[in-house]
């Protein structure tokens, strides 16, 4: 199978290039500085992976993001739909229905998400559930949730570094759970959804099966430096209010840091899983312990 490859220099671009390397025939394509408004790809299927993060740092324009992950998006997608390629998918974000979740999320709850990533994605989303696709080409809209693996450098890092210095966890106190997704889980998905025509055009949420509480991540950075981990219970009220005077004098906890830390995300991976009838290969805990090992050579 021909499949074009967009965004094949990110993490997931790159590690699909290397999974699909000896499988199939790849065209990884840079949009980079491209004009273009339509494309013109001879392929059997186009994987979209390319986009604009979220960016923590807060450093973005507002319009870089439509234009990146809206815009862009479509005007590849116009092309498919005028192509001979079979095969669409598009990587979007759990972000792109919400940003904050007191439910577990589904691919039935109503979008409202509040960031310009969260909002830019979504467009390109409605933009292809909109369109009449032609008998014998399937779309799919991919989901998923926080995304690692090795070679990762996102918050999981930062985090990591947190616990290898033996800092102990002071947030022990909070409960919560929160969903993420390994990249082989991920690429997992996409292998099967190329390879097999029984699995129906939709979005789907793609997430590891279990979610962790952040207690139990700090237990695995632990387990991947072959100790115990260190949990300080401190009040919870006493934490909070700390997170306050962060807000006011500029501490490094504050309120919107502390809710990043403890509150939950929780995300149903059922719809995929049922179609793809089949298990996914990497248990959370494995995929996150692989994903932590990695860091110890980075």
């Amino acid at each position: 199978m021909n499949i074009v490859i967009t965004g094949a220099t990110g993490f997931v671009g790159g590690n699909l290039s290397l999974f699909f390397n000896e499988m199939h025939d790849l065209q990884l394509v840079s949009l980079r500085n491209r004009s273009e408004k339509l494309y013109n790809f001879s392929c059997d299927a186009i994987i979209h992976l390319a986009g604009k993060a979220h960016d923590n740092k807060k450093t973005a324009s507002s319009e870089e993001y439509y234009k990146v992950n809206t815009e862009l998006t479509i005007s590849l997608f116009e092309s498919f739909l005028s192509s001979d390629a079979s095969v669409f998918i598009t990587l979007s974000s759990v972000k792109a229905v919400a940003d904050d979740l007191d439910v577990e999320l589904t691919e039935d709850y109503r979008p409202s998400p509040v960031t310009h990533y969260g909002k830019s994605k979504l467009l390109a989303e409605e933009y292809i559930l909109s369109r009449k696709v032609p008998d014998g080409k399937r779309v799919y809209v991919l989901r998923p949730g926080m995304i690692h693996g090795p070679g990762n450098r996102g918050n999981l890092n930062l985090l990591y570094k947190l616990i290898a210095m033996k800092i102990p966890w002071p947030l022990g106190s909070f409960e919560n759970k929160r969903s993420y997704c390994s990249v082989d889980n991920l690429l997992f998905v996409i292998k099967e959804i190329i390879e097999r025509e029984d699995i129906p055009s939709g979005v789907y949420n793609v997430v590891d099966d279990e979610p962790l509480s952040t207690n139990e991540l700090i237990g695995i950075i632990a387990q991947s430096h072959n100790r115990s981990p260190q949990l300080w219970y401190i009040s919870k009220k006493f934490i909070e209010s700390i997170a306050i005077l962060g807000d006011k004098f500029h501490l490094p906890l504050n309120s919107e840091r502390l809710h990043k830390l403890t509150s939950s995300y929780v995300v149903s991976n059922a719809k995929i899983i049922e179609v793809i009838g089949k298990p996914l290969p990497v248990s959370s805990k494995e995929g996150l312990l692989k994903t932590f090992h990695s860091f110890k050579n980075q």
